[in-house]
């Protein structure tokens, strides 16, 4: 049986260094797949525990110069070591770049002195300037940001080569090194390399300027990729550091670590619920919002269960841990989350085959240019201007911004659904959203609530309403029945008086029967009251019309008369129908699959707008209604109006549609799983989170739309990144060779291509970081 981790990474540069580990894991013995993910720094490894273990995987990965972030400590997770080594590479990085531009500043200030001289001579320190920007001078300077400021490119060209393979630092080093060398052998052999024909031209600006403007893109880079994980710190923040125990009649607060399952938990108002439980004592009013999204708070009572890391608002309550440490809803969420941001979309594909020839091609487009710029140019300066757009060439072309168009607006796509209680599994899930063309509702406690109520109490003749609920609630008040216990609550909120009874039968598939007060009440539906010939003739037409509304009927009678009609009903979530127009305009084509007759499924359909109906489906049949529905083919045994294909977007139909199923994710697993992308309503359990692609913690319905439109939203954003990053490279590397020249006398000068480049993956980045701006509490409401 294989194993799967995944762990941070931390050293990466370019979707060339993802390339290179990605390559050197799948070449480690016992691994079965790797997958490393630029975006997020992290990898994902399938490996045969009895062949490779942890520390062959940490080796591999050290090998080829990066490092693999694999275990912590009882204080410290993987997680939590990251943040701390990306802390200090940012501050060494930060020291780089400070030390880089103040000697870049001096070489570029002693390299023009037809541009600086005047100015020096203005404050009396030409003597000064003089020895600036003599040629040893700036060889002095330039020497530490090559090779100290620039060591980093050096020692992972290095790596790339002894791995036969290249990446974006190659083409640093070659380029930087070229220009500075030559400048060397300018400074030190001048005279020699000009009797040779070579032209006497310092690059110490150029090398000294590029590294420096591509370590400030690093770090500027490195900054902003630290706020597309906010999600996960913030998440990371919300859990409790103690909880207090209740043990032989004491209290104390341990460590969070330290809490076992079993354990008694008191929690106090303000106090956050450190773990997950169910109440046995007290009740409360808990904010759920951290974890659900759902904003208003919940009441709480005995038997009910709480989620660690919300918040308790008023009471004071005792519950017992039923999950702790990794088994907790929010170390679920934060796997999921991790997961997700670390997976890759199909859309990346594309992206992921280019970067892996993109270097190869880059040297062979920069060493064309110098050849052709030095056969073809200008006699006087063709070599001075191939050399200089061939360094332009391998400085401009940046892989790092197809590398981060996609996971970028993936960490981030993912991380603001969770803030909000929309859990997506991977990227696939998210990118497969965007195309929904059906959506399949399950009925019961997806569209509807979940839980019968009395609907409607329409007394007889001398009879109010409150003496005809009364007598059902003392008839019920014995039954275990769903339509009882509904009853009974009804009657408790109008806080009534229930009547002793006597006698008490079932009576199945009829009702019940029993002594109230000596008189013998009745309460089922027409076969009962049949069966004791009790007439029932002028109540026939609120019977049938209730029945029309999908509702359950109950007719009480008291000896031989009829007291009144009690209608129940799973009622209709309030904003199921606001949420099915809204699909409808967004030209998805809305079903509803239940397991109920085509009376009561018609019903809460037509409630709902919804004309499409599977009605009649066992549990087990959903899934085979989803295959149906995946290849173009009408469901069999369909109920509802569908003497015409003229509601279903004829182009998405013979497409095979992309389907979408929703339940609530606690039986509906089969269906979640076979649909196209399965989403999960209001459940957080283990089997809702394995199959269904998207989870939403809350039970507002519109969080359907909501997760529909931040699908869309961020796959806009990486369609943007993915389209800056192509138009970039196709524009600006023709531009570097100097292809426009003959038509505009433009050249791309070296430095301005260090920045373009920097630019590039910075523009990605900030384009990502805008998903942040999106107000999914009123996203579905749009």
């Amino acid at each position: 049986m294989n194993s799967r981790i995944s762990f941070p990474i931390v050293g990466m540069h370019c979707a060339s260094c993802a390339k290179l580990i990605e390559r050197k894991l799948h070449t480690t013995p016992g691994v079965v797949d790797a997958a490393v993910n630029y975006g997020s720094e992290e990898a994902t490894v399938d490996f045969d525990p009895k062949t490779a273990n942890l520390q062959t995987l940490g080796k591999a990965v050290y090998d080829i110069g990066y490092q693999a972030i694999l275990e912590g400590d009882q204080t410290k997770t993987p997680g939590k070591l990251k943040e701390e080594a990306k802390r200090r590479e940012l501050s060494h990085l930060k020291t780089l770049v400070f030390v880089s531009v103040i000697i870049s500043i001096f070489i570029f200030l002693g390299s023009f002195p037809e541009w600086f001289a005047p100015l020096f001579s203005l404050v009396s320190l030409t003597s000064l300037y003089e020895l600036l920007k003599t040629p040893m001078v700036l060889l002095l300077l330039a020497t530490p940001v090559q090779f100290w400021a620039g060591w980093g490119f050096y020692q992972a060209t290095w790596s790339g080569l002894k791995n036969r393979t290249a990446s974006m630092d190659t083409l640093i080093t070659i380029g930087t090194s070229a220009a500075y060398g030559f400048s060397v052998a300018t400074t030190l052999f001048g005279t020699q390399l000009s009797k040779a024909g070579f032209p006497l031209i310092m690059y110490f600006d150029t090398s000294s300027v590029i590294i420096t403007l591509i370590l400030l893109g690093r770090y500027l880079e490195a900054k902003a990729k630290a706020h597309t994980g906010d999600a996960i710190k913030k998440l990371l923040h919300l859990q409790a550091k103690t909880a207090r125990v209740v043990k032989n009649g004491k209290e104390f607060d341990v460590p969070i670590g330290e809490v076992k399952v079993g354990d008694t938990i008191r929690v106090r108002p303000g106090e956050k619920i450190p773990v997950d439980g169910t109440i046995i004592e007290g009740t409360s009013s808990i904010d759920e919002s951290m974890v659900t999204g759902e904003s208003i708070p919940v009441d709480k009572k005995s038997g009910d269960s709480v989620i660690g890391a919300t918040m308790n608002k008023t009471g004071t309550f005792v519950f017992q841990a039923t999950k702790v440490g990794s088994k907790t809803m929010l170390s679920q969420i934060i796997k999921l989350v991790a997961e997700a941001q670390s997976s890759r979309a199909p859309i990346q594909r594309l992206a992921d085959s280019v970067s892996g020839y993109f270097v190869p091609i880059v040297l062979m487009l920069a060493v064309a240019t110098f050849v052709v710029w030095f056969d073809f140019g200008p006699p006087t300066n063709g070599f001075a201007l191939g050399f200089t757009n061939m360094i332009a060439v391998l400085i401009i072309a940046c892989p790092c911004a197809l590398g981060l168009a996609t996971p970028t607006a993936i960490m981030v796509g993912t991380g603001k659904g969770a803030e909000h209680g929309i859990l997506i599994k991977d990227a696939e899930s998210l990118e497969i959203a965007d195309k929904i063309s059906v959506a399949v509702f399950d009925k019961t406690r997806t569209l509807t609530v979940g839980k019968p109520v009395v609907t409607d109490i329409i007394p007889q003749k001398g009879m109010s309403d409150s003496e005809l609920l009364t007598l059902a609630a003392s008839l019920e008040q014995g039954s275990e029945h769903s339509l009882a216990e509904a009853i009974v609550t009804k009657a408790k909120e109008q806080h009534l008086s229930f009547h002793e009874t006597a006698d008490f039968q079932a009576v199945p598939g009829f009702g019940i029967r029993g002594l109230i007060k000596q008189k013998s009440v009745f309460l089922g539906n027409r076969a009962l009251l049949d069966k004791e010939h009790i007439p029932y003739v002028t109540a026939e037409t609120n019977i049938a019309n209730l029945e029309k509304e999908g509702k359950t009927v109950m007719l009480l009678a008291s000896e031989k008369k009829l007291e009144g009609i009690i209608a129940v009903a799973d009622t209709l979530k309030p904003e199921a129908k606001d949420m099915v127009e809204k699909l409808k305009k967004m030209h998805i084509v809305v079903w509803m699959i239940t397991g109920d007759n085509k009376r009561t499924a018609s019903a809460v359909a037509s409630l709902a707008g919804i004309e499409n109906i599977l009605a009649g489906v066992l549990p087990q049949e959903k899934a085979e209604k989803m295959t149906e529905l995946k290849h173009s083919v009408i469901p069999s045994e369909v109920e509802g109006s569908l003497s015409s294909k003229r509601w279903i977007p004829c182009q998405a139909w013979n497409d095979n549609p992309i389907v979408a199923f929703i339940g609530d994710g606690i039986n509906d697993a089969p269906a979640l799983a076979s649909s196209d992308v399965g989403i999960a309503m209001g459940s957080g359990t283990d089997v809702a989170i394995e199959s269904a692609g998207i989870t939403l913690l809350n039970k507002d319905l519109r969080s359907v739309i909501s997760a529909i439109r931040l699908s869309k939203v961020t796959l806009s954003i990486i369609k943007q990144n993915l389209f800056w990053a192509f138009s970039y490279n196709i524009i600006l590397i023709p531009f570097a060779m100097g292809v426009f020249y003959p038509f505009t006398g433009w050249l791309l000068n070296p430095a301005l291509a260090a920045f373009a480049m920097a630019a590039s993956s910075l523009s990605v980045v900030g384009n990502s970081l805008r998903l942040n701006l999106i107000q999914i509490d009123t996203i579905a409401k749009g």
